[in-house]
Order: C-alpha cells, then sequence, then structure tokens
C-alpha cells in the first residue's frame, strides 16, 4: 500500500488543481502521441492514466489540446480536483518510464 497526499487548496494555492486524466483510445499511434502530451503535463500513473497538479492556465491548455487525439470511437475523461486530498494505491507500482528522445 502506497500513500501520497496533493494540495490544490484555495488558500495554500489559489492557482493549481489537481487533475486525473483517464483514457481509452483505440488507435496505437494517436494513443502514443496523446500520452507523449500528457506527459508535459503530469505524470503516467496506470497504463491509460495521468496525474497531474498544474496552475489553472496550464489546465486550460491542456483542456484546448487533447480534442486533437481524440477519435470518434476514443474516450478520455479530465477530472479536476481542488482542494486537499489523498490517494491511497493497492497493487504494483507502476514506474516511471524513461524514453530516450533523439534531436538531429
Amino acid at each position: 500500500m502506497e500513500n501520497y497526499f496533493f494540495e490544490a487548496e484555495k488558500e495554500k494555492s489559489p492557482d493549481k488543481v489537481f487533475v486525473l486524466i483517464i483514457y481509452d483510445i483505440v488507435d496505437n499511434k494517436r494513443r502514443t502521441k496523446l500520452a507523449k502530451y500528457l506527459q508535459g503535463f503530469g505524470f503516467w500513473v496506470q497504463k491509460s492514466a495521468f496525474e497531474a497538479v498544474i496552475p489553472k492556465k496550464k489546465y486550460q491548455k491542456l483542456l484546448q489540446g487533447i480534442p486533437n487525439f481524440v477519435g470518434s470511437m476514443d474516450s478520455v475523461k479530465v477530472y479536476k480536483i481542488i482542494g486537499s486530498g489523498q490517494v491511497t494505491a493497492f497493487g504494483k507500482n507502476m514506474d516511471l518510464q524513461e524514453e530516450d528522445i533523439i534531436v538531429l
């Protein structure tokens, strides 16, 4: 069991929101592109789930970009949570995957 806490409470962090993004993208290419896009905002916690604590402006940018990756058979849900919270995780701990990036 693993516990971690997030803080996006108005008094302590007026500009931050906790975001959970879950997705089911049918096409492998679009799913990979969405995952890379989401890595710019948060971190991968499960195969089709990302978490982030981000400023509200970045949250708006996140929402604007997601439709570029979603087809008619796909599903993406973004949960915005404001306030304090605790996440309790059970089972296998998903390590962050490092990718080799080559810039030419």
